[in-house]
């Protein structure tokens, strides 16, 4: 699969089914986010794979109401990092744009390997820290889920999250989110 056809199949499903997650699995999709583009090349991501079932059971109670879908994850991983371990150009922090792009290669990667990887914000970062035992002065920027997807509807889905399910949320068009040369002018 080519990068164009992972952007184009990736999709936040909430519907999931086990996948088997191994080390090797884990290690990939670990060295495809360390790729990732970084301000000075300064790499603040870091990641907290969580796979074993109790520390999983664990993490539920992290997870907002609305995310009850993410307790059927075979895989969850925390992504963090510190302020300080990256450029902050006057009030610009860039710990989390660089946690964002890191992000976005893992997710590419497991929608290659044929597995979903949807990114929440629904969940309590103090709960995720005192969990995985993540030191205090780091920053949790989102959890990925991670499974593979199930036709079948997840009975815990809303109805709104039942919509997005069956088909892809409509996206802005490129008119209203990319200028050329000056804020307002069409491409």
């Amino acid at each position: 699969m080519d990068v164009t056809r992972a952007v184009h199949e990736r999709r936040a499903f909430r519907s999931l089914l086990p996948a088997d997650i191994t080390g090797e699995l884990i290690r990939d999709l670990a060295q495809h986010a360390r790729l990732a583009p970084s301000c000075f090349n300064n790499q603040p991501a870091r990641f907290v794979f969580v796979r074993d079932r109790a520390m999983l059971e664990a993490m539920r109670s992290a997870l907002s109401e609305g995310n009850r879908w993410a307790h059927d994850a075979s895989l969850v991983v925390a992504v963090f990092s510190r302020k300080e371990d990256d450029c902050v150009i006057r009030d610009r922090e860039y710990h989390q744009f660089d946690c964002g792009l890191a992000s976005a290669f893992l997710i590419l990667r497991a929608t290659e390997l044929g597995l979903v990887a949807h990114p929440i914000a629904g969940f309590s970062p103090k709960k995720v820290v005192e969990t995985l035992g993540i030191p205090g002065d780091c920053k949790v920027i989102t959890l990925i889920i991670c499974g593979r997807r199930n036709p079948e509807l997840s009975p815990v889905l809303s109805e709104k999250q039942k919509e997005w399910e069956l088909e892809r949320p409509e996206r802005l068009p490129v008119d209203k989110i990319a200028f050329l040369d000056r804020y307002g002018a069409a491409l």
